[in-house]
């Protein structure tokens, strides 16, 4: 043992035990008695010398663990130069260096309005007194020490205890740390001791799974992709979204069916989904997530795009391609839960500090994962940061919000006795209320250009209307009700659909309450609930029939379109994340013919303004026939902005010819049949109205008398 040890201060002890809450107060230069003192630990040093200026200064060794100290003359801008066995080092001292959050980063952080806290916090590489290297700094306010440990520094948490700041901020600029190095935080509580190493809540990247790492990026120095064109996500603009699983639309077949990178994908999907004529494209969550069967809905990296396809740049490279082939992009955004890995947010510093210490509104009973608590402004300033930070950085177009009504409702899938009433008594979370507005309200004001989406499943009003007129302010809401009813009735055998005539109807007794997207998405085609085509009942041509006359049925009716990938060419089994869609089947004659079908919809939706234009609006819809149960047969009005713009939808869900069938329309003349799923080019059996179809003048009215195929939908618009 050294001779000093039993000298030693308890500033000096506690920094070579790795357990110092201030390391700034007893390492690096110090004033002390007009002279000035310079203290260093490096763990395994022999020898330490201060080289500045004045010339090379040794220090004394108070330990053999490394710590050293020694009154320097002038210390200035000085270097370390440290000696371990035969080699020699040049070492910058981070103890001398002046802190990284500014007091008014401080201030609003506190007060939670730092809208763009991933310029703050994280790991930012940066040049401080002419010396390259990384400003690490991250919320821990219950720890008693926090270190930033990595490649930088053997893991050695002895090494990098860093400076606390403001209400629970630690930083620490490290000189040599640079972009690509691996790093964690690890945290001793001051109620939980020392806890399992912590990946950055605000990293910019990760290691893949099962490795947990964050990684530092140099995020200021990104590309940026190309915008989106103006006014993609407008309530009069066609919006049919192409939904997909990166990790699964295609695999590589020269890597063992192998994901396809962040590039591979750039170079094939634009292209194909604006062939086939989707507006957008929404990506099932992208952040970085420990297991891949939970699809991204379970992240632990919010800030970090998945490093299973590539880097940052990659996926930058992606959403750049998509725009410059005319396509927005949504992200799935999960601001409801997360998981509690060791390595993530759950008791981040021995505490609940990002959801809630109490069970019963701390943990989602069904899923096992922990739910926020949106009463702490350090979270929803994190939230609400990370929603901004996927617009700006990424360029991306708009967020769809996962599970809404699980953030709105204390009692959501909980017996009576395992919730807690809010401060009212009610059940309403209106913290996460408040949140909601206050993310849809900044996200509208700092990117006009995008969008919000809601997947809100209760009957929550007004969630697609502003904040200010009382409404949640998301620009969009998913129709759950409109998907429920029409699948439940297109499932059923059309002998039996005459007695369930309403499932149609009353989808349009509120279709314009709120913006409503239709969605068939992921969740429809998983856990038993087969594929879309899996659901037609009959034989099977009347299964590929009846999907023609389902995705024609709803390209009439009024609001946005959402498909899951594989629905648009009638994907035969459920899907499978492990692995790629059956693209094989787009070479059977029905399959291609769906995909066809689909591509037509998309170009007729969106060269159609009747069909778009007014998706919001009660004026652009009037119903020409609800009564026919009897033949499970419906036709509509669709309106656009202009007088001429109008088209006529008429849909029959039985496998009868429709002869002579009367429908009233609003103008004399001929009327162009403009598309027919029942054609030939679909897999139909060609039944229609050769082309044109001319009105018949009735007593107070004008009529098309029309032949509506079996199984099928036909659209129809003055000439």
């Amino acid at each position: 043992m050294n001779e000093h040890v039993r000298n030693l201060s308890p500033d000096a002890q506690a920094i070579l035990e790795g357990r110092h809450a201030d390391p700034f107060a007893y390492l690096g230069p110090h004033v002390e008695n007009e002279r000035t003192v310079v203290r260093a630990f490096l763990p395994n040093a022999e020898r330490v010398s201060v080289v500045n200026d004045a010339g090379e200064q040794p220090l004394e060794r108070l330990d053999m663990a490394g710590l050293f100290a020694g009154v320097v003359n002038d210390p200035g801008r000085y270097r370390l130069r440290a000696r371990f066995g035969d080699n020699e080092v040049d070492l910058e001292d981070p103890y001398r260096f002046p802190p990284v959050l500014s007091d008014f980063d401080l201030f609003l952080l506190g007060e939670g309005t730092q809208l763009r806290l991933y310029d703050k916090l994280g790991a930012h590489p940066m040049t401080v007194d002419g010396v390259e290297g990384v400003a690490f700094a991250v919320l821990a306010p219950n720890a008693a020490r926090v270190s930033v440990v990595g490649d930088f520094n053997f893991w050695d948490g002895r090494r990098h205890p860093m400076r606390v700041r403001g209400n629970g901020y630690w930083e620490l600029f490290v000189p040599g740390a640079r972009p690509g190095n691996k790093y964690k935080f690890e945290i001793i509580s001051r109620s939980a001791g020392r806890l399992p190493l912590k990946s950055d809540p605000v990293a910019f990247a990760a290691e893949i799974r099962p490795s947990t790492a964050s990684i530092v990026v140099d995020a200021e120095n990104l590309p940026r992709p190309a915008p989106a064109r103006h006014g993609i996500n407008a309530l009069d603009q066609p919006m049919s979204i192409y939904e997909l699983h990166l990790g699964s639309w295609r695999r590589s077949v020269e890597r063992d069916n192998g994901w396809l990178t962040y590039r591979e994908l750039a170079e094939q999907l634009p292209q194909y989904v604006a062939d086939m004529g989707f507006t957008h494209v929404e990506l099932l969550p992208v952040s970085e997530h420990p297991f891949d069967g939970s699809w991204g809905y379970q992240p632990t990296g919010m800030f970090a795009p998945t490093s299973r396809f590539g880097t940052p740049a990659d996926f930058i490279a992606l959403v750049d391609a998509l725009h410059k082939a005319g396509l927005g992009v949504i992200l799935d955004w999960v601001p409801g839960h997360f998981p509690d890995d060791p390595h993530g947010l759950a008791r981040f510093d021995g505490t609940g500090l990002y959801e809630h210490e109490d069970p019963r509104q701390g943990r989602h009973l069904d899923w096992g994962t922990l739910i926020y608590n949106y009463g702490r402004v350090e979270v929803t300033n994190f939230l609400l940061s990370n929603a901004l930070f996927w617009l700006d950085r990424y360029g991306i177009d708009g967020l769809r919000v996962d599970a809404v009504a699980s953030m709105l409702y204390l009692d959501y899938s909980r017996p009576s006795n395992a919730w807690v009433p809010n401060k009212h008594g009610g059940r309403e979370n209106i913290e996460a209320i408040d949140f909601l507005r206050r993310t849809n309200t900044e996200v509208f004001k700092e990117f006009p250009n995008a969008t919000t989406a809601a997947e809100e499943s209760t009957a929550w009003p007004q969630v697609s209307r502003p904040v200010d007129w009382g409404g949640l302010g998301f620009g969009y809401k998913w129709n759950m009700g409109w998907m429920n009813d029409t699948l439940d009735y297109i499932s059923k055998d059309p002998i039996h659909r005459r007695f369930h005539h309403g499932k149609i109807l009353f989808g349009l007794h509120y279709a314009f309450s709120e913006n409503f997207i239709l969605p068939l998405s992921h969740d429809e085609v998983v856990h038993g609930k087969l594929s879309i085509l899996g659901r037609m009942p009959g034989d099977r041509w009347q299964r590929f029939a009846n999907l023609r006359a389902y995705y024609a049925f709803m390209f009439g009716h009024p609001g946005k379109k959402l498909m899951f990938m594989g629905s648009e060419f009638g994907q035969d089994t459920e899907w499978n994340h492990d692995i790629s869609l059956p693209w094989h089947l787009t070479e059977q004659p029905e399959h291609a013919g769906i995909q066809r079908l689909v591509r037509d919809l998309n170009r007729l939706y969106r060269d159609t303004p009747a069909l778009h234009a007014l998706d919001y609006d009660a004026a652009g819809f009037e119903w020409l026939v609800t009564d026919d149960a009897d033949n499970s047969t419906f036709a509509w009005l669709r309106k656009g902005k202009g007088a001429a713009e109008r088209c006529v939808v008429v849909v029959n869900f039985t496998p009868q010819v429709l002869n002579n069938y009367r429908v009233r329309v609003p103008f004399a003349g001929r009327w162009r049949e403009v598309f027919n799923s029942d054609a030939a080019v679909y897999g139909g059996s060609n039944v229609g109205n050769s082309g044109v179809v001319s009105t018949v003048a009735m007593r107070d009215s004008q009529e098309l008398h029309i032949v509506v195929p079996p199984l099928a939908a036909v659209f129809f618009i003055p000439e």
